[in-house]
């Protein structure tokens, strides 16, 4: 059996939001299983919902541009909030989106790439920028969405300036009308996207292993009420459904009137969205901000 260890205690405390004694003992009854003991605290009610991974801390800038028929989008890490607001940090960012539009989502042929007006590539470049400002940098992802006929639009959520912002989001559209009527769809679609943080963008699209984790979870949560197995099903059913409009972009609500299904939205429009990325500053990154871990291992008596 693995150890529960305080920085498990922690991790399943940050996910899931449960009390520190509750973590360690659904790890210690889980085998030290993180995902299984998200579930086990699920089930006991311990538990909201599995929420995603804590505190955020990744500095730098999200990066957008676009085309009328292809946008990219790029995540640059700094150590500080300070570099994010340098102009020489600002221009790499814009630059190396605009570079990726014919690149394309290969992050090491980015970087590879001749850096405009420089003499140096991207990578070079950006330790160029190491040495000048004094921080460690990186170029973390990259992707890029194109439409046959259509528009890519893009959308900055409290933009330091055009293109540049803490969270960026792509929308894909395909359809007959015309670029400017699409380009603005695209944008409040992507203002949807910033605030609802969708998983997928249809119900095909929704990953297999999370969708069976959460009908094992609702299957075992209808079951506590005692109801015959065929109302459990039924229950179960309507959950998913539920799940559903809360994670897959298609079947949520649009936030932008508080009663459309999204599809519904794009049908009206004569658009069909194809496509979505939305990317958060640091997202999945931990910030190492003092040794909290030592401080679960001593409220939990590990």
């Amino acid at each position: 059996m693995a150890e529960v260890t305080a920085a498990l205690v922690k991790e399943l405390r940050e996910k899931t939001g449960a009390g520190m004694m509750d973590c360690k003992k659904a790890l210690s009854e889980t085998g030290a299983d993180l995902e299984a003991a998200v579930d086990w605290l699920r089930k006991k009610g311990l538990a909201a919902a599995a929420k995603k991974s804590g505190r955020v801390a990744a500095e730098g800038l999200v990066g957008v541009a676009t085309m009328p028929n292809r946008g990219a989008i790029i995540e640059v890490n700094a150590e500080t909030d300070f570099v994010a607001r340098n102009e020489t940090f600002q221009n790499f960012v814009e630059t190396a989106a605009r570079m990726a539009l014919d690149i394309g989502e290969d992050v090491e042929a980015l970087k590879a790439a001749p850096f405009p007006g420089t003499g140096r590539t991207v990578a070079e470049e950006l330790t160029h920028m190491v040495a000048t400002i004094g921080e460690n940098m990186s170029i973390r992802r990259v992707r890029v969405l194109k439409v046959q006929s259509g528009a890519v639009a893009s959308y900055v959520h409290q933009a330091l300036k055009p293109g540049l912002g803490k969270i960026g989001v792509l929308v894909a559209l395909e359809g007959a009308s015309e670029t400017a009527a699409l380009e603005q769809l695209g944008r409040q679609v992507g203002m949807h996207v910033a605030a609802t943080q969708p998983q997928a963008l249809d119900v095909d699209g929704v990953d297999s292993a999370a969708l069976e984790r959460e009908k094992a979870v609702l299957s075992e949560q209808a079951r506590a009420s005692g109801k015959p197995e065929e109302i459990i099903e039924k229950m179960v059913v309507g959950r998913i459904r539920k799940y559903y409009e809360e994670v897959v972009l298609l079947e949520q609500v649009w936030v932008h009137d508080g009663e459309s299904r999204v599809k519904a939205v794009a049908k009206k429009s004569g658009a069909s969205i194809t496509g979505f990325v939305r990317y958060a500053l640091g997202e999945g990154i931990e910030k190492q901000t003092g040794d909290f871990a030592a401080e679960v291992a001593a409220a939990a008596g590990l």
